[in-house]
């Protein structure tokens, strides 16, 4: 069988990153992203000896693990050279961890730009002991979605055609399927919708340059948008998405991902037909049969 084509240049995307931190880097969603970390590992009553923050754009993650498992032996792999110890440079499709090394996995806004997502599951699966936890985010399918309408809009009226912009960012059923499918156990997959409001198109624009967000797929039209393609659709956000003060809004919509590798100390679904108490009795009403008469 041959490979598929990939779907987004990775190097073009460590390329953005690096422009993005150079000019300074918008940090607003991540950083509240990790404030969202902290408190779902609060939820966890449990220690973690040794840790592993994965792709996770900027140094937010780390820092939150830092302040609530200071005893841990903690690996951050990065996607650009970072200073200080314990980080090291790698691909997140290509995790160099052996099996069962360790015991939480981490990862903020990194796996909605892999190319085998599934694969890459597979792989954080693997490298956890059993009863390790996987705990990541990435973009769902409804982010920007003010965006990508107006965008597709003014290039149809424009250039009369329509070029790939926007990756197809996952729904959160199929992420839940996707936990399942690479072998872990109690999957929850949820969203968190986030609306961030600019002055207009432009500084939303000009904010996913700064995180190093903008068109990375192989399937991108090599030449620059144009000027007019870009103030159409500046112009139409402004009519459909705009607040009565002028203001519009954009979508972040963040899918949360957890996991736990299997263990026999976790709690298990009971077998079929092994209930000794029956709902009827539970709820306090009657049982009727299948011809309607009471029992």
């Amino acid at each position: 069988m041959s490979t598929p084509p990939p779907l987004f240049d990775t190097a073009l995307i460590r390329r953005r990153l690096a422009r993005a931190r150079a000019d300074g880097y918008a940090g607003f969603l991540l950083d509240r992203l990790a404030e969202d970390l902290d408190d779902r590992l609060g939820a966890v009553l449990r220690p973690f000896g040794s840790i592993l923050d994965l792709g996770t754009p900027t140094d937010a993650a780390a820092r939150v693990l830092a302040g609530r498992y200071p005893e841990a032996r903690r690996l951050r792999l990065a996607p650009l050279p970072e200073a200080g110890g314990g980080v090291a440079v790698a691909d997140p499709e290509v995790l160099p961890v052996g099996p069962g090394r360790l015991d939480l996995c981490v990862s903020l806004l990194a796996l909605h730009a892999v190319n085998d997502l599934p694969g890459t599951m597979v792989q954080i699966r693997r490298a956890l002991r059993p009863d390790g936890l996987f705990v990541g985010c990435l973009l769902g399918g409804a982010s920007l979605t003010e965006l990508r309408q107006c965008l597709v809009q003014a290039e149809s009226e424009v250039e009369g055609g329509v070029s790939p912009r926007v990756a197809p960012f996952a729904a959160v059923r199929e992420a839940g399927g996707l936990l399942q499918r690479a072998g872990f156990a109690l999957p929850v997959a949820d969203t968190d919708t986030l609306t961030v409001r600019y002055a207009d198109a432009f500084g939303l624009m000009r904010d996913l340059r700064a995180m190093g967000l903008t068109n990375a797929l192989a399937e991108r039209r090599r030449a620059p948008t144009r000027r007019a393609t870009l103030l159409r659709a500046a112009a139409l956000y402004a009519e459909r998405f705009a607040d009565p003060d002028g203001r519009v809004r954009a979508t972040f919509e963040v899918l949360w991902l957890s996991g736990w590798t299997p263990h026999e100390s976790q709690q298990k679904p009971l077998r079929p037909g092994s209930a000794t108490t029956r709902l009827a009795d539970a709820l306090g009403t009657i049982e009727l049969k299948p011809d309607g008469e009471t029992p």
